[in-house]
Formats: structure tokens, sequence, C-alpha cells
């Protein structure tokens, strides 16, 4: 019997030499040609810089000039072919910034096909979509339910919340890392607010249990379900704008929806989303304040109320500016296209 289960595992394992053979021949294949993409990478790249600094010495150049009607043609056309060596670029791999470089070291994170990249960005917006969902349920829980429960017990299970929103937003940074990396058009001072918002969340974290935590800590989750709802309502807005315009080819595939911004491309019917976010900013505001007192209280011996008030303040200051700009911005627009 045994010799029998012996000859037939053999015939089986010399029936896979013919298909091991032809996936030999394959791998081979495949290695010969990805040391040769890697080489016409290398040489892409190099014309590509090459093409760029050129270009950049034509402009110079030209502004050093007066003008005439021949050095407008030049500049269009040296701008087309500019726009046309960047649109090369994202399909090719490039340096990871130092940042990424300390967050995963210096492995490539570049995208180079249509379909990486957008599955990437699906990914991150389903991330985001999810996180919220569960952190809305989360802060609601600990609102209405957690915080009739023990002190201590509370305190643990507000730290698993604070926890989950450090995660969420260090995770938040890391993709938006890539994505930028990849050339998607997140503005600056998202990127900024997302650092803030993870020294914030670090330091409600590591916030001790103390008559100035819970003197917070129910307007805080407060506030939190508002902001989780917010999230949700705004992605819900931005996904379906965004769509739109990318079938209208004014949006580009990495673009993404940014929680609590109200950019210029979502004027198009969603005016009514400006009050939940001026709310949104005058309730860090109210945070801001209200820490500020807390921390001038006798009792209060912890240094995170004084940090936490000043990030709060710093939070509603960029949020607020930067909304109140893209409104103005909009509003003088429209002004001058229906003038013209």
């Amino acid at each position: 019997m045994s010799y029998i289960s012996d000859v037939t595992l053999m015939d089986e394992f010399n029936d896979l030499n013919e298909e091991y053979d032809a996936l030999a021949k394959e791998h081979l294949k495949y290695s010969q040609k990805l040391s040769e993409l890697k080489k016409i990478e290398s040489k892409c790249l190099s014309m590509l810089s090459h093409q760029n600094k050129k270009y950049r010495q034509l402009t110079q150049t030209l502004q050093g000039l007066k003008e005439s009607e021949g050095d407008e043609e030049l500049q269009k056309k040296i701008a087309e072919r500019q726009k046309a060596c960047r649109t090369m670029q994202h399909s090719l791999p490039k340096k990871n910034s130092p940042l990424l470089n300390i967050m995963i070291g210096q492995v490539s994170v570049s995208l180079l096909t249509k379909s990486e990249k957008f599955d990437y960005k699906e990914g991150y917006e389903r991330f985001k979509l999810y996180t919220t969902i569960v952190m809305l349920i989360y802060s609601m829980v600990n609102l209405f339910v957690v915080h009739y429960s023990n002190p201590h017990l509370r305190r643990f299970i507000d730290a698993i919340y604070h926890f989950m929103v450090v995660w969420y937003y260090c995770t938040l940074v890391l993709r938006e890392n890539i994505l930028r990396h990849n050339g998607s058009r997140i503005k600056g001072w998202w990127v900024i607010h997302h650092y803030l918002t993870v020294l914030l969340t670090t330091i409600l974290l590591i916030w001790p249990e103390s008559p100035s935590y819970r003197m917070f800590r129910s307007q805080f989750m407060v506030f939190g379900v508002y902001l989780n709802f917010l999230q949700l309502l705004q992605y819900y807005y931005q996904s379906g704008c965004l769509y739109r315009l990318r079938a209208l080819g004014e949006k580009g595939d990495l673009d993404v929806t940014i929680a609590e911004e109200f950019q210029t491309w979502m004027w198009r019917g969603l005016q009514f989303l400006l009050p939940f976010l001026f709310l949104g900013y005058l309730f860090q505001l109210y945070n801001s304040i209200t820490l500020y007192n807390i921390s001038n209280l006798p009792e209060c011996k912890e240094w995170m109320v004084a940090g936490s008030a000043i990030i709060f303040f710093i939070l509603f200051l960029g949020n607020s500016s930067t909304l109140t700009k893209v409104v103005f911005d909009k509003l003088h627009n429209g002004r001058k296209s229906k003038a013209a």
C-alpha cells in the first residue's frame, strides 16, 4: 500500500516538471525585463531632469529680455512642455521625501500606473470612512453610557478612544504623504493640521485622571461626536463632488476628500456646509477658552491643559482663516466673471 502511494506521489511530482520548466523560463524573462525596465527608468529620469533644467534656464533668460509677441509664444510653448514633463514624471519613480524616509525607510512608494494610484486612493477613502464611523459610535457610547461609570474605568475607556484617534491621524499623515509623493494636491495647511491633531490627541492620551480632566471630558466628547458627524457629512458631499469633477476632467485621480476642510471646488451646491464648518471651528475656539480657564484654577497642576488650549487655538485660527480666504476668493472671482 505504501509502495503504491509513493509511486503515485512520484508520478504527480514528475507531472509538475514541465510546468516548473515553463515557470523557470518565464521568471528568467521577467527578471530580464525588470532589469531592462530599471535601465529605461533611469534613462528617462536623467532626460527629464535635463529637460526641466533647460526649460528653467530658458524661462529665466526670457524674464530678463524685453517682452515681444514672439517671447509670449515661446513662454506658452515652454509652459506646455513643462506640463507634459510633469505628466511623464508621475509615471516614473522618484525619491522619497526626508519625512517618508524617516517613517518607512528608503522603500519606494511610487505608484506607477493609474490603476495603482486609483486603488490606493480608494483604500485611503475607505479607511477614513470606516474609521470615522467607528469613532463616531465609540464617542457616543463614551458620552452617553461610559460617562456614568467608575472614574478610573471611564479614564481607561477614554484612553482607548484617544489612542484610536492618535492612530487614525498618524495613519492619515503617512497615507497622505504617500499620496502627495504620487502627485495628490493636498494643501499645506491640512498637512500641518493633521500633525497638530496628532500632537493634540497624544496630549489627551497621556493626560492623567484629575479634576482638570474631568472638567473638560464631557465637552471634549461632545466635540468628538460633532467632529465625527461633520467628517461623515463632508466625506459624502466631497466624494460626490470629486466624482462629478473627475468625470468632467477637472480633477485628478489622486485628489482626495479632506475632513474639516472646505475647498474651492466644493462650492457647487455645497454652500450649506459652511455653517456646520464654522460651528466646528468655533467649537475649537470654545475648547481653547475652556481649557485656558481651567489652567488658571488652583487645582489644575497638569501642563496638558495649557498645551491643549494652545493647539486648539492654532487649529481654530488656521481652519477659520483658510475657510474665510476660500469663501472670499470664490465670491471675488464670481463678481469678476459676472462683470466680464
